[in-house]
């Protein structure tokens, strides 16, 4: 039998620690899509940011920025959506809302006109994913996977980052969003979790914002 289809270009996005890259890579391998990655661990900037926000804010963002701007156009340009179809895990926007949570009102007014620039022409995803997790368990995930730049997160960081993508799916209409509340499910060892995930993912046809509870 025939697996349900999916949407062409589907980008999955969530909170720091929400297992988005994890599941993003398990649907590209299963159902043979192209898979884009971020590429983060080269930001520079990153490490002194959690210590200093203030101060590295504005080259932390541009730098993100500007890395996937450059890897979503090679990438985007090498693929066919309607024949191989992608599965990313993040979306070009997500520059803008970590942006309006870490900038302040001039740097963030500088750099919307350079995003405004970078994102024409860019194809919208089919569908957004987000998987949404209490803050307490994107605690535990991040002590777990124990990058020494994540060690000092604070929760206070993380709801705000929460705020910034539910008010930009409020808002959006460019691609109807899918959350998925997973609460503290693990998708990785309980392949019922998983399986209910895809489901709602094949299963929908939605348009603006809809909520599954797995």
């Amino acid at each position: 039998m025939d697996q349900p289809q999916l949407p062409n270009f589907i980008a999955v996005e969530g909170n720091i620690g929400a297992g988005k890259t994890t599941f993003a890579t398990r649907l590209a391998e299963e159902r043979n899509r192209r898979l884009i990655l971020e590429d983060f661990a080269d930001n520079p900037f990153l490490a002194p940011f959690y210590k200093e926000p203030e101060r590295y804010a504005f080259p932390v963002e541009l730098f993100f920025m500007a890395e996937r701007h450059k890897q979503l156009q090679a990438e985007l340009a090498l693929t066919d959506l309607f024949t191989t179809g992608v599965v990313a895990d993040y979306i070009f926007v997500k520059t803008l809302l970590f942006a309006r949570n870490t900038l302040d009102e001039e740097e963030f007014r500088l750099f919307s006109r350079i995003h405004k620039t970078m994102d024409a022409g860019f194809p919208h995803p089919d569908l957004i994913v987000y998987l949404h997790r209490p803050v307490a368990v994107l605690q535990a995930n991040i002590a777990k996977r124990g990058r020494d730049y994540e060690r000092d997160m604070q929760d206070d960081y993380l709801t705000s980052v929460e705020r910034a993508y539910l008010s930009y799916f409020g808002t959006q209409k460019d691609a109807p969003v899918l959350i998925i509340d997973l609460g503290d499910t693990d998708f990785v060892q309980e392949p019922a979790v998983y399986g209910k995930i895809v489901d709602a993912i094949t299963g929908t046809n939605h348009v603006g914002v809809k909520t599954v509870v797995i």
